[in-house]
């Protein structure tokens, strides 16, 4: 899917309808124990660093969402079905969590009964301005897909004689890129069952809940003697003191407040291009290591740093088990490749692969509990703790054949931040870029600048392999 905002996801006018968890659910909410289980620390690090930031003054939006079609205008009441069923699939749509007071101000989890979940469809109207229909959608998705209230998804449907288009949003507690790009296929799937009659329980699949409990159990298991501890104390003291940004200049106020965003999309290279960057890559790991090498190459020509210091993302579905499940699974590692040592392409390539391998397995430990044992005061001023660059390669995801004829997105929120954050992904059409960075000019000059010299890179291994 490509990664794109509700502006430039094809929105076309229609009938729009949406449906939310019903009264009946959220008053049973209400009312549920606490369920023993806690938040994953990436869960509770994202509520109270919202909660930071709205203390600031400052509503920033942090959702993510899917977009697809399906054919023709929808049976509402089968496409109801479809998504009741889907959002039972996966418990931690009806799990949110609650302030508990006291010393520490805990977080605090509750969790419905599958039977207790029931959806309230209304029908809002037509728009006949596209426009006006994405700045209603994304008006409702920051309202309801809100950190701090619960429920926090919302499910819509564009209804129209040729194609009904779906948008969904979530708070990002819930959900990670991978998590949407699985979507398409499974609402489809739970519809046409639904049409021809057949009604599809919910499949069992492991739930992100278990594994908030088990990643949490094993993160408290270590203290501030352990050595991944002491790899991130290392790494932050190179940082002088900070988690990275991204190291070119991005023309920002150090006394201004929380800057808005802009975001750049496009397709950065063909399906023959992607492939010889990918096969000229292979013997030193890959596309990422290919994508992280040059941007060490690319930043340090743009902003002179001789280290690029990073955190990579990495998916922590490390067993099977959490293949299909929705979540946020999620960790970081921090690398550092000197630039004296990664001169050109091929040894940029050798020296992030070291990195890589030397520092992967600090991903298994979720940041927030590493920053609360080095006992650094990081209090949340951004939504973003620091730069990413992602790539990811989607063309296994089962339906990601069709999405181009189901005008299939992943939708970001850009709203404010003074961090950049880029995804490439690899589509079966070749590379997709998108990413949110400061609302500057120096930041626009130097993210375009990266793009093409990153484009060009990529394009140069073509022929080369």
């Amino acid at each position: 899917m490509r990664m794109t905002d509700i502006q430039r996801c094809e929105v076309r006018p229609g009938r729009l309808v949406e449906w939310t968890l019903s009264p009946a659910t959220v008053a049973t909410a209400k009312a549920l124990p606490e369920d023993s289980r806690p938040p994953a620390y990436i869960q509770e690090s994202h509520i109270r660093t919202a909660r930071s930031v709205r203390e600031d003054g400052l509503f920033v939006p942090t959702w993510l969402g899917a977009a697809f079609d399906i054919p023709g205008r929808a049976d509402l009441d089968a496409l109801g079905e479809a998504l009741r069923g889907w959002t039972l699939r996966h418990e931690t749509l009806r799990s949110g969590f609650r302030w508990a007071g006291g010393p520490g101000d805990s977080i605090r989890r509750f969790t419905l009964d599958a039977a207790a979940v029931s959806l309230h469809r209304e029908e809002v109207g037509d728009f006949t301005d596209a426009v006006a229909l994405a700045q209603h959608l994304q008006d409702r998705f920051d309202t309801t897909a809100d950190a701090l209230r619960w429920p926090n998804l919302i499910y819509t449907a564009v209804v129209r004689d040729d194609c009904t288009s779906v948008y969904m949003a979530f708070d990002h507690s819930n959900v990670d890129a991978y998590s949407i790009h699985r979507i398409p296929a499974e609402i489809h799937e739970l519809y046409r069952a639904g049409l021809a009659g057949g009604a599809v329980g919910p499949e069992p699949v492991s739930s992100y809940v278990d594994f908030c409990e088990a990643e949490r159990a094993d993160a408290d298991r270590i203290d501030a003697d352990h050595d991944i501890v002491a790899r991130w104390r290392e790494f932050i003291q190179r940082c002088d003191g900070r988690l990275p940004s991204f190291p070119v200049d991005l023309g920002l106020d150090p006394e201004g407040g929380l800057p808005t965003q802009k975001f750049m999309r496009e397709m950065m290279a063909d399906a023959d291009a992607a492939a010889a960057f990918e096969a000229y890559c292979r013997p030193y790991g890959g596309s990422l290591v290919g994508v992280l090498a040059a941007t060490a190459l690319i930043v340090h020509e743009i902003g002179g740093e001789p280290v690029y210091r990073t955190v990579v993302p990495f998916h922590t579905r490390v067993k099977s088990q959490w293949s299909q499940s929705v979540g946020w699974y999620v960790g970081g590692a921090p690398i550092e490749v000197p630039m004296s040592e990664a001169y050109d392409f091929p040894s940029a390539l050798r020296t992030v692969r070291a990195a890589l391998q030397a520092n992967r397995r600090l991903a298994r430990i979720p940041l927030a509990r590493v920053l609360h044992l080095l006992g650094a005061d990081f209090r949340p001023t951004s939504p973003d703790l620091y730069s990413i660059v992602s790539f990811v390669d989607t063309r296994g995801i089962p339906g990601s054949d069709a999405w181009t004829d189901q005008k299939a997105y992943g939708l970001l929120r850009v709203s404010y931040g003074d961090q950049v954050c880029a995804w490439i992904t690899r589509l079966h059409e070749g590379l997709w870029f998108a990413g949110r960075y400061p609302d500057t000019d120096i930041a626009q000059k130097n993210l375009r600048l990266y793009v093409e010299r990153l484009r060009d890179i990529v394009t140069g291994t073509v022929g080369r392999v």
